[in-house]
């Protein structure tokens, strides 16, 4: 659902992970003292704003909360900015011009950046090496017309 979600609305996957990882640790029925609930911890007024029915349904939660993560990040094109909306509201960003003065969305700016940047290092493990005996394909147009195919 995170990478369906991600690729509708151009975030990274990753990023998205982070910020559901800090916000409920995968419990699709977290409820925070402030009201947030679900995966993403959407606030009751940000989810009516979204058009979310059910806070609790996995998919409207992380469809919705990815979208306006993508809106954020569209609002402040820094990243810390963005975090700090989705934590605080867009409101209290743009009031402060700069991540706001309360410790808690200061703490989860920094617990998803990091959280996000261990997520990045452990996908550039993950991946497979290349191995050094495949040599790439070139592709070249005969003049007869033929296609040739051949290694470098």
């Amino acid at each position: 659902m995170v990478k369906q979600a991600a690729t509708k609305y151009g975030v990274d996957p990753l990023l998205v992970h982070a910020v559901i990882e800090v916000e409920s640790n995968y419990d699709p029925f977290a409820v925070s003292p402030k009201g947030a609930a679900g995966l993403m911890q959407l606030m009751e007024a940000t989810a009516r704003r979204l058009g979310v029915a059910n806070r609790f349904a996995p998919w409207e939660n992380i469809d919705a909360g990815v979208r306006y993560l993508k809106y954020l990040q569209d609002l402040f094109p820094d990243q810390r900015l963005a975090l700090a909306a989705y934590n605080a509201g867009e409101g209290a960003v743009i009031k402060h011009n700069r991540i706001p003065p309360y410790e808690e969305t200061r703490e989860y700016v920094e617990r998803v950046r990091r959280r996000y940047e261990e997520l990045k290092g452990e996908a550039r493990r993950l991946r497979p090496p290349l191995d050094p005996a495949y040599r790439p394909l070139e592709v070249a147009l005969g003049p007869d017309g033929r296609l040739h195919l051949r290694t470098r």
